[in-house]
């Protein structure tokens, strides 16, 4: 199985890291060259610097084979956009997106993007946990 990380910050590289451990075939893509750091003296997998909007690059990492394609890089705009690139340009069968902002992952998930909102996560959790801690208290 091939998939493309696209960021390699705290969660791209993580991934990244855990699908290279459990066999799959990975390129990592990300602006900054010494992102490649996150994922260790011993990576073996693909690493390519540069924006994730670039087709070509996209295509030197293995795009039009990808059975899967990641976006965490730290902004939502370019998630958006290279996600819906990569499912509807591509047709990458799985593409799951991180979108921040939970309006705007609401809208563009009703709009057939996988999407992960850590934001919407925390917020639920947080909130939950207070409830939960009221509930003891009575």
């Amino acid at each position: 199985m091939k998939v493309i990380v696209i960021g390699c910050g705290r969660v791209g590289s993580a991934v990244a890291l855990n699908l290279h451990g459990a066999g799959w075939e990975v390129a990592v893509i990300d602006e900054r060259e010494e992102a490649l750091g996150r994922l260790g003296s011993d990576w073996t997998g693909e690493f390519y610097v540069g924006h994730g909007m670039d087709i070509s690059l996209l295509q030197r990492a293995g795009i039009e084979d990808a059975d899967a394609v990641i976006v965490v890089t730290d902004g939502d705009n370019s998630n958006i956009v290279i996600g819906q690139m990569a499912q509807k340009k591509f047709d990458v069968r799985s593409v799951i997106v991180r979108i921040l902002d939970p309006a705007r992952a609401e809208f563009f998930a009703t709009r057939g993007l996988n999407v992960v909102c850590p934001t919407k996560s925390a917020i639920e959790t947080l909130t939950n946990a207070v409830r939960a801690y009221e509930g003891a208290l009575s």
